[in-house]
C-alpha cells in the first residue's frame, strides 16, 4: 500500500507530463479499438444498401431462405422426416439467425394429379382431364383476400373437400366456382372429390410472405386448408406427397455485419439438417441473399487491413510521442533513480514502480479508449474526402468484446513503450549520470542502429515489389485480386517517411555548422547564441523535430493519397459514362416481334420472311434539349461490331458517331490524357464530313497512320470509305486495355475505336438509334430531369446517371475508411505533436530558467530574448516543417501511384494520375502554422514573466 501511495504522488508531481502520456495513451487505444467498430458499423450500413439494392433489381425479398425436401422414399417414414426437419427449424434455425421473422411458411404439394367433373359418366382419360396439383400453405388466410365466393371449410362437406384457387387457376380449368372435380391417381388409395368455393387474391401486393413475389406458381393448383391438406398428404397419405418446404422470412433491415456469420452458420446447419433426413438429390436449401452476405465477410478482412495499413503512420507517430514523453519523465527522474540505485534498491524494484504507474495509465485508457473510439467511427462515417465532412446517417455504433481486445492490445504495446526508458535509466549510476549531464552532444540510438538506414532500405524494396506487382497486373492481364497481397506494401509510405526523416536529421548538425560557420564573422550575440545553443545540443531537438517531420509529411502523403484516390474514382465514374446523363431511347421500326417459345405456327419459326436490315424512325431530338436543368445534349452512336478495312486487312473495331460541336460541350474528358486538347481533335475532323480520329491501338496493330484511306461498315451494310485525320490514345468510354485474362498484351489484342461524323454515318452507312448524352446545370437535380421525362413521356429504356454512380462510389466503405482514416490520422498527429510540442518547449524553458536569467542579467532585454527563441525555433520547428514538406511530397510521387491496386491496374482508364492539389496544403500548412504561432506565443508568455532576481536565486539554490 504503501508503494502504491508513493506512485500516486510521484505521479501527481509530474502531473502534466503524466498526464500528457495518457493523451498518448488514450488516442492510441481509442484509435486501434475503432477499427472493429468502424468496420462493422459502415459494412452493417452498407449491407442493408446492397439488400435494400438486390430487391430493387430482383423483384425478390432478400431475407427470404426455402428450404424443401422431396419425398421419394418409403411413405411410411413421410411423418417422422418431416416431424424432425420442422422442429428443427422452428426451435433452432429460426431463432439462431438472430433476427426478427416475419413469416415461417409451411408448404406440401402432391405429385400431378389427374382432375375431370365429378358428374363425367366417361371413364378418366388425357382427353377429358387436366393435371393438377394440390398444395396447402401455413397461414395463407392472413394474407389474402377474396375476391369471389367464401373461404372453405376444414372438413369435408358431404365427402368433398373445399379448396381455393386463383383466378387465374379458374380460367385454366375452364370452370367456375362450386364445380365439383374427381381426382385420380395410381399412387392414390381412392379418389377424392373437390370443390373450389372461393377466389383468392393478395391482400398486399408487397407481401414478402409470397415467395415469387405473385402468384403465378398456384395457376394450376388447388389450395387445402393447411390443417387438411396435411392431414391428406402426410396424416393418411391419401394423397401422394412430392415435397414439403419451409419459407422463413427475416427483416433483413435489421441485419448488421455481426449477424452475418450467424446468418451462415443457421444456413449452413439447415443444409446439414436436411442431409441427415434425405440425400442430397432430395433436399435444397435456398437463401435469397446468401453470395451478398457472404461476400462481406471477404469485404470485412480486407477493409480490415486497409484500416490498419492507413493506421500504420500514425500508430508510429503516437508510439514516438509516448516515448518522446517517456523519455521526458524519466530524464526528469534520472537523478532519483540514479540515487536509489545508488542506495540499494534494484533495477527490478525500480522498474516494478513505474510499471505499475504504466499498468494504471494503460488501464484507465483501456477503459475509456474503447467509448472514445466510438466517436472517432462518427467522425470516420461523415468524412467525404481529406479534411471534409458531410452530413451522412449515422452509422451503427457498438462496442463489442472485439474492441476491447484490440484496445488491450495497443495499451500492452504502450506499456512496453513507456518502460524501454526507464529500463535504460535504471542501468546508469550516478556517477554515469552526473557524466552524461556535462555531454550535450551525443548520438540518438536510432543513428548508433543506423534505423533510418534500414527503414528506407525496407521502403525501397517495399517500392520496387510493388511497381513489380503492378507490371505483372498490367501484362498478364490480372485483376487484383489474382496475387496475394504483400503487407509490407502497407506500412513502407510510413517506414519511408521514418526513414526520410532521420537520415536528415543525421544531416542536420553538419548543416548548423555549415550555417554558423558562413556568418560566423556577421552573426549578431543572440542569433550566435542560439547557433551555440542548437548546435551544442542538437540531440535534445530530434524528439521534437521527428515529430514535426513526420506529423507534417503523413498530412501531406495523407492529403495526397485521399485526393487522388477521390479524384481518380470519380475520373473513372465520369470517364465510363461519357457524360452527366445517358439516355437510351426506344426508336419506331420494322423490325419482326421475336418468335414465340416453340417456333409458333409453322413449328420452329421461319426466318426467310426477316429483313436484313431493321429501318428505324428517328425520334425527335429537340425534346431532350429542353429537359429541365440540360445545359448541352449530344446525339452519340455506337455500334460494337463494326468492320473496317485497310490494305485487305479487315478487322473489328468500335464506331462511334457523334456531332463535334455539341459532343465537345456535352462530355467530360480530362485533357492531360493526350498530346492536345480533345477539342482539338474534334476541330480537326470538324472540317471534312468524311474525317475520323482512329485510337492508338488501332494505328500499332494494324499500321494505319493519318492521311490513310480506311473502308468501314457492318454487317448488313456496305463498307463505305473515310480518312484518318488524327490518333487518339483515349476517348470517352473507350477502354484501350486488352480484355482481362489474355496472357500478354500483343497485336490484335485491344480494343480499336473508330470516331466519325453521325451525319455521314447515318446518310452513306445506316440510319441506327444512338444514345442521347446530356451535361447538367451544376444547379440542376436529377429528380426534375426524370420528372420532365415522364411529363414528356419520353420513350427512354434506360437511363445513367452519372451523379448517383458518384454518390454510391463515394459510400463504398473503403473510400470512406481511407478519407476518414487519413483524416482523423492527420488531426490526432498535430494533436499530439501540439501537445508534444508545448511540453518540450516548456520543460526545455523551466530548465534553462538560469541561462535566461543571467542573458538578462548581462543587459539583453525581452526582445532579445523572444528574438533568440525566434530564432531558435526556426532553426528547429522551422526546420522541420520545411523537412517534413520535402519528404511527405517525396513519399506521394513514389507511393501513392501505388494505390491504383484497389482499381483494378490490369483495365484502368483513365490512367492514374496523382493528385496534390494547393488547397489541402494551404490547409495543412494554416493548421500546423496556427499550432506553432499558439505554442510561441505561450512560450514568449513565459520569458516575459522571467524575473531576474528569481533566476539568480535559483543558481544560488
Amino acid at each position: 500500500m504503501a508503494l502504491f501511495v508513493m506512485i500516486i504522488r510521484k505521479m501527481v508531481q509530474n502531473k502534466w507530463l503524466v498526464f500528457s502520456l495518457l493523451i498518448g495513451i488514450l488516442m492510441s487505444v481509442a484509435l486501434v479499438s475503432s477499427m472493429p467498430i468502424y468496420s462493422e458499423g459502415i459494412l452493417s450500413r452498407m449491407l442493408k444498401k446492397d439488400l435494400e439494392r438486390w430487391q430493387e433489381v430482383s423483384g425478390q425479398y432478400p431475407g427470404a431462405i426455402y428450404s424443401t425436401m422431396s419425398f421419394t422414399d418409403k411413405p411410411e417414414r413421410f411423418n417422422g422426416m418431416f416431424e424432425r426437419y420442422d422442429t428443427f427449424i422452428k426451435t433452432e434455425a429460426a431463432p439462431s439467425f438472430q433476427l426478427p421473422i416475419q413469416e415461417l411458411v409451411n408448404d406440401m404439394s402432391s405429385t400431378s394429379l389427374r382432375m375431370m367433373r365429378a358428374d363425367d359418366p366417361e371413364e378418366i382419360t388425357d382427353r377429358n382431364s387436366q393435371a393438377v396439383t394440390i398444395k396447402s400453405f401455413s397461414g395463407l388466410e392472413k394474407h389474402i383476400k377474396l375476391k369471389d365466393g367464401r373461404m372453405p371449410s376444414p372438413a369435408p362437406v358431404d365427402g368433398v373437400y373445399e379448396v381455393l384457387v386463383t383466378e387465374r387457376a379458374l380460367v385454366q380449368f375452364k370452370t367456375v366456382l362450386d364445380t365439383v372435380f374427381l381426382i385420380h391417381s395410381d399412387k392414390m388409395p381412392a379418389p377424392l372429390k373437390f370443390k373450389p368455393v372461393g377466389v383468392f387474391e393478395k391482400l398486399e401486393d408487397d407481401d414478402p410472405y409470397f415467395r415469387y413475389g405473385n402468384l403465378s406458381d398456384m395457376s394450376t393448383s388447388l389450395i387445402l386448408p393447411f390443417e387438411t391438406g396435411k392431414q391428406l398428404l402426410l396424416g393418411n397419405q391419401s394423397l401422394p406427397i412430392t415435397s414439403a418446404g419451409w419459407y422463413l422470412v427475416m427483416d433483413y433491415t435489421k441485419m448488421e455485419f455481426r449477424h452475418v456469420s450467424a446468418y451462415l452458420d443457421t444456413h449452413e446447419g439447415m443444409r446439414q439438417a436436411l442431409l441427415r433426413n434425405v440425400s442430397l438429390y432430395q433436399m435444397k436449401v435456398d437463401a435469397v441473399a446468401h453470395d451478398t452476405i457472404d461476400y462481406y465477410l471477404y469485404r470485412a478482412a480486407n477493409l480490415n487491413l486497409l484500416m490498419w495499413a492507413l493506421n500504420v503512420p500514425v500508430l508510429i507517430m503516437l508510439a514516438f510521442y509516448m516515448f518522446m514523453v517517456s523519455n521526458l519523465i524519466a530524464s526528469r527522474q534520472k537523478s532519483e533513480i540514479a540515487v536509489l540505485r545508488s542506495r540499494g534498491a534494484a533495477r527490478w524494484q525500480v522498474i516494478a514502480a513505474y510499471f505499475v504507474e504504466g499498468l494504471l495509465l494503460c488501464g484507465i485508457a483501456l477503459l475509456i479508449g474503447p467509448f472514445l473510439g466510438g466517436g472517432l467511427t462518427r467522425i470516420l462515417g461523415a468524412s467525404n474526402g481529406f479534411m471534409e465532412f458531410v452530413q451522412r446517417v449515422n452509422l451503427p455504433i457498438r462496442i463489442t468484446e472485439q474492441s476491447y481486445l484490440y484496445g488491450a492490445i495497443a495499451a500492452g504495446a504502450c506499456l512496453i513503450i513507456i518502460l524501454i526508458p526507464i529500463i535504460l535509466a535504471t542501468r546508469v549510476s550516478i556517477v554515469d549520470h552526473k557524466q552524461q549531464m556535462a555531454r550535450l552532444v551525443k548520438t540518438p540510438i536510432w543513428h548508433k542502429l543506423f534505423l533510418d538506414v534500414i527503414a528506407l532500405g525496407l521502403a525501397i524494396y517495399g517500392l520496387y515489389t510493388f511497381k513489380k506487382r503492378l507490371e505483372d497486373l498490367q501484362s498478364l492481364g490480372l485483376s487484383s485480386t489474382d496475387l496475394n497481397i504483400d503487407p509490407l506494401q502497407f506500412i513502407v509510405p510510413a517506414l519511408f517517411i521514418m526513414g526520410g526523416g532521420l537520415l536528415l536529421l543525421r544531416l542536420y548538425p553538419w548543416v548548423l555548422r555549415l550555417v554558423y560557420w558562413i556568418g560566423r564573422k556577421w552573426w549578431p550575440p543572440s542569433i550566435y547564441a542560439t547557433l551555440i545553443q542548437v548546435g551544442r545540443s542538437s540531440s535534445q531537438y530530434q524528439f521534437l523535430m521527428i515529430f514535426l517531420i513526420m506529423t507534417i509529411a503523413t498530412g501531406v502523403f495523407s492529403a495526397s493519397a485521399a485526393r487522388t484516390i477521390n479524384l481518380n474514382s470519380e475520373d473513372r465514374i465520369q470517364y465510363g459514362n461519357g457524360a452527366d446523363v445517358v439516355l437510351n431511347v426506344n426508336w419506331i421500326n420494322d423490325a419482326p416481334p421475336p418468335p414465340m417459345v416453340g417456333g409458333g405456327p409453322g413449328g420452329g419459326g421461319d426466318t426467310s420472311s426477316v429483313p436484313k436490315r431493321i429501318n428505324y424512325l428517328e425520334p425527335p431530338f429537340e425534346p431532350f434539349l429542353n429537359l429541365p436543368g440540360v445545359e448541352h445534349g449530344a446525339k452519340v452512336f455506337t455500334k460494337e461490331k463494326a468492320f473496317y478495312t485497310f490494305n485487305k486487312d479487315t478487322a473489328e473495331v468500335t464506331l462511334m458517331g457523334i456531332e463535334t460541336d455539341q459532343f465537345g460541350m456535352t462530355t467530360w474528358f480530362r485533357d492531360s490524357l493526350m498530346d492536345y486538347p480533345l477539342n482539338d481533335y474534334l476541330n480537326l475532323m470538324a472540317s471534312e464530313t468524311d474525317a475520323v480520329l482512329i485510337s492508338r491501338t488501332l494505328a500499332d496493330q494494324k499500321n494505319v497512320k493519318a492521311g490513310d484511306t480506311i473502308w468501314i461498315g457492318w454487317e448488313g451494310v456496305t463498307q463505305q470509305p473515310f480518312r484518318v485525320f488524327g490518333i487518339i490514345d483515349y476517348f470517352p468510354t473507350f477502354n484501350p486495355m486488352p480484355a482481362t485474362g489474355i496472357i500478354k498484351v500483343g497485336t490484335n489484342r485491344s480494343p480499336m475505336l473508330i470516331v466519325g461524323h453521325l451525319s455521314r454515318i447515318q446518310l452513306q452507312l445506316a440510319m441506327e438509334p444512338y444514345q442521347v448524352w446530356l451535361k447538367l446545370k451544376p444547379d440542376a437535380t436529377t429528380a426534375d430531369l426524370y420528372k420532365g421525362i415522364e411529363e414528356n413521356k419520353l420513350a427512354v429504356n434506360k437511363i445513367t446517371n452519372t451523379r448517383e454512380d458518384l454518390v454510391l462510389a463515394k459510400n463504398d466503405p473503403f473510400l470512406l475508411a481511407l478519407n476518414g482514416i487519413l483524416t482523423l490520422g492527420f488531426v490526432i498527429s498535430l494533436l499530439v505533436s501540439f501537445i508534444g510540442f508545448l511540453l518540450y518547449w516548456v520543460l526545455s524553458l523551466r530548465g534553462r530558467t538560469l541561462q535566461n536569467g543571467i542573458l538578462r542579467a548581462i543587459g539583453l532585454s525581452v526582445g532579445n530574448l523572444i528574438a533568440m527563441l525566434a530564432v531558435e525555433q526556426v532553426l528547429t520547428s522551422g526546420v522541420a516543417v520545411l523537412l517534413g514538406i520535402i519528404v511527405g511530397n517525396l513519399a506521394s510521387l513514389l507511393y501513392v501511384p501505388n494505390f491504383q491496386i484497389v482499381f483494378n491496374p490490369s483495365s484502368l482508364v483513365p490512367p492514374f494520375l496523382v493528385q496534390i492539389d494547393p488547397s489541402d496544403m494551404v490547409r495543412i500548412y494554416w493548421m500546423v502554422g496556427i499550432m506553432l504561432t499558439i505554442g510561441i506565443g505561450i512560450l514568449a508568455y513565459m520569458l516575459s514573466r522571467l524575473r531576474i532576481h528569481q533566476a539568480l536565486k535559483l543558481g544560488e539554490d
